[in-house]
C-alpha cells in the first residue's frame, strides 16, 4: 500500500518487528550529514559562513566620519581591518579600539562593523570609553 500526501506518492512505512513501533522506509531514510554530491551539508554551510564573515561593515556614522577627513579605504584596507576583527573575536572581544595607520577605528567585533573613525590629530581628549580591547592593525 503506498501512501499520497499533496499528489505525491511514498511507499509504505515498515514496521520494526515490535508492536506499534513504526520506522521510516530504508529508501527514505535520510543519514545525518546530508550530503550535496560528494561534500557534506555541513562543510558548506561552514564554508559559507566563513565566506560571508570577512566582509566588514562601515556605519553610516563611520562613513561619515571618513569622508569629512577626506579618507578613502581600499580593498587592502578593509581586508587588514577583516583580519584584525577576526582577531579580536578569537580573544572573546566585543568593542574595540582598532588602531589603522593614522586612524582609530571603534568596531563592534560581534557586528564585524566600524561604528565611527577618529584622526588622533582631531580628538580633543585622546580617550576613548565602551571599549574592552584594543589591536594595532599592520
Amino acid at each position: 500500500m503506498t501512501f499520497r500526501i499533496d499528489n505525491r506518492y511514498y511507499p509504505p512505512l515498515q514496521e520494526t518487528g515490535q508492536t506499534g513501533r513504526i520506522t521510516e522506509h530504508p529508501e527514505t531514510r535520510k543519514t545525518p550529514e546530508t550530503q550535496v554530491g560528494q561534500t557534506p551539508f555541513r562543510e558548506i554551510l561552514d564554508r559559507e559562513v566563513r565566506k560571508s564573515g570577512s566582509d566588514i561593515k562601515v556605519s553610516a556614522h563611520a562613513g561619515m566620519r571618513l569622508t569629512e577627513r577626506n579618507i578613502t579605504l581600499n580593498e587592502r584596507d578593509l581586508k587588514a581591518l577583516s583580519e584584525a576583527v577576526d582577531k579580536a573575536d578569537a580573544k572573546g572581544a566585543k568593542e574595540s579600539l582598532m588602531l589603522y595607520k593614522d586612524i582609530a577605528f571603534i568596531a563592534s567585533i560581534r557586528n564585524r562593523t566600524l561604528i565611527t573613525a577618529v584622526d588622533p590629530r582631531d580628538s580633543k581628549e585622546n580617550v576613548f570609553t565602551n571599549i574592552d580591547s584594543a589591536v594595532i592593525v599592520k
